[in-house]
Parts: structure tokens; sequence; C-alpha cells
């Protein structure tokens, strides 16, 4: 059986995940809906048997699709979403979930309503360096963490708009939010600080703050930092140290740092972790076995629910409890 896939999106992570999945034994690109017909017209011909769609509604009446990818900027997240419940159709959507939390908090419900197969892109979880990482805290006790994610901004227009993209915290550092709930357990309660301080001045129409920290009470006992900015001329780290009452544990893009008395070892992260969150996705719509979806929409939503309440917490100046 070959599984037809609709994908919403013609950007860099678009293009990412119909590559992946052209690429795998009996799932075949149908349609691409883009911003334009034109835009997903032009991508729908790297793809045998797709065709381009600029509707929405248009791609869902003419396809019969098992399932869709949702690649799109935070602020196009809804309707599709909203459109695929309706028609019991899974879907993998990359982060963020939206802008904001009102969007998926909806989308959520009807989400768990349907009991509809989901999966959201938190790459993170895939990582191999992250497996061990979890695997390690098992038995240990974490005091606190610290999380990064240092860099420029990026050159879409939609970024640089709170309502576009949510700030980098919500667009960005939810990577670096959701690693930290995966491995250290939900989030209580947030207190951030956000400041514009280089980016508007270089840029025309910058809205978002280009640094901030939060602080976080984890519901474990634990405390923990994330800082972000996007004021730098170049792409430059990401991660999150875990501080336990035997070592440090780093976990970055490329692996695991284990630090302990007298010695360092380092574990690689060597497979794909975008190919094997694709493949779980498959392998979920295949057999009914989502054992190895790592997020799922209702589990992602919790890290969208920290981000903003983060963003909340900046343009209020209060500490945001948050709520089951």
């Amino acid at each position: 059986m070959t599984i037809k896939i609709g994908l919403f999106g013609t950007g860099g992570f678009g293009k990412m995940h119909a590559d992946l999945l052209s690429a795998m034994d009996g799932v075949e690109i149908s349609a691409i809906c883009g911003s334009s017909q034109q835009k997903a017209e032009s991508m729908a011909r790297d793809y045998p048997n797709a065709r381009g769609y600029g509707s929405v509604t248009e791609m869902l009446d003419d396809r019969r699709l098992d399932a869709a990818y949702v690649c799109v900027p935070p602020f196009a997240h809804a309707h599709i979403e909203e459109s695929l419940v309706q028609r019991d159709i899974p879907f993998f959507v990359e982060k963020p979930l939206a802008a904001d939390l009102e969007t998926p908090t909806r989308i959520r419900k009807a989400v768990e309503e349907k009991k509809l197969l989901t999966s959201v892109g938190y790459h993170f979880r895939y990582m191999d360096g992250t497996a061990r990482a979890q695997q390690l805290l098992e038995d240990r006790t974490v005091g606190m963490a610290i999380g990064y994610m240092m860099g420029n901004m990026p050159g879409v227009y939609w970024w640089r708009k709170q309502e576009g993209s949510g700030g980098q915290f919500v667009e960005q550092t939810t990577h670096i939010v959701d690693l930290l709930r995966y491995l250290l357990g939900d989030v209580d309660e947030v207190y951030a600080a956000f400041a514009g301080r280089f980016m508007h001045t270089k840029e025309d129409g910058v809205e978002v703050p280009d640094v901030g920290t939060v602080t976080l009470k984890m519901k474990s006992g634990a405390v923990a930092t994330i800082s972000n900015t996007c004021m730098l001329p170049m792409g430059h780290t990401a991660g999150l140290h875990v501080y336990t009452d035997t070592g440090v544990l780093e976990v970055s893009g490329t692996g695991l740092k284990e630090f302990a008395a007298g010695r360092t070892t380092e574990y690689a992260s060597r497979s794909n972790p975008y190919e094997l969150e694709n493949k779980a996705f498959i392998h979920a719509l295949r057999t009914g076995d989502a054992s190895g979806i790592l997020s799922t929409y209702s589990d992602a939503w919790r890290s969208q629910q920290a981000a903003t309440a983060a963003s909340l917490s900046a343009s209020t100046n209060r500490p945001i409890k948050l709520q089951d």
C-alpha cells in the first residue's frame, strides 16, 4: 500500500520533509499546497504524481490523502489543521504550533476528541545524544539546567513581527524548552525578561525582542534558565546543560558530553533525527503503533504553553504559573 502525503508549505522545511518522504519505500508526495499556485506547482514538479494547489480546500477536495505535513510559518496555522481534523486526516506539523497559545489550544481539543494520529517536529527528541542523556538521568538527581539559543535573525519578513512569529523564544527557542521538558519534566512557572537591544536599529520593521532570559520552575522541584539572542551576525550555538548529583550533561545538536569527577565522555549523534521522526510517523500510519512518535500534538502543546507564557511574563513583568 502506497501512503499518499499532502504537504502544506513550500519553504526549506517543507522541501526537506518532502525529499525524505519521497525517498521512503511506499510513500508518495501526492499534493503540495503553497501560498500561491505558482510556488506549489513549481515544487510539485520535483515529485512524480504530485500536483500543486493554492487553496487548502481545493487540495483536500481533489486528492485523497492518507496523511499531511504542515510546514508553514507560525502565523499560518489554524485553518490547515482544523480542515485536516474535520476530514480525519492524520498530520505531522513543524514547530512551533502557532504564534500564540489560543490557536493550538483549540486544535488540541479537536485532535483529542477525534483521537487523531499526530506528530510534531521537535527533532531534538530524536537525537542520539538526547536518548543517551535520558538514559543517564534515570538514576540521577537533577538540580538545575541552563539552556541557550544564540544566533542571528532570519531574513524573512514575518519573523520580525510579533504576530508573525511569536518572537524568537516561541519560534526558535521552543526547541530548547521542549528538550528541557523531555529530559526534566513539565514546567510549573516562568519569569522572563526580554529586550530589544540592536536589531531594530539595523533592520526595518523589527517588533520582536533580540535578547531574553527566562527562569523556569519545574514541577519536579528543579530550576532552569533559558537564554536566547538573535542579534549576532551569525548562527552560533544551541543546547542544554543539565547539572546533577554526579556531574554535568551537555546536550547539543552534535551529541552529548558527560562531565564527571575525573573524566569526560562524549557521545556523538550519528543518526539523522529528521529521518527518525518521519519513519516513526509513517510506521504509525502503516501499523497503528505510535510508540515511536516522541512528540504528539497534545504533548507539544505544553511546550507551546511554556514558551508563550514566557512572552506574557516579559510583557507584564510578572511570573506566570502554568495551568494544567
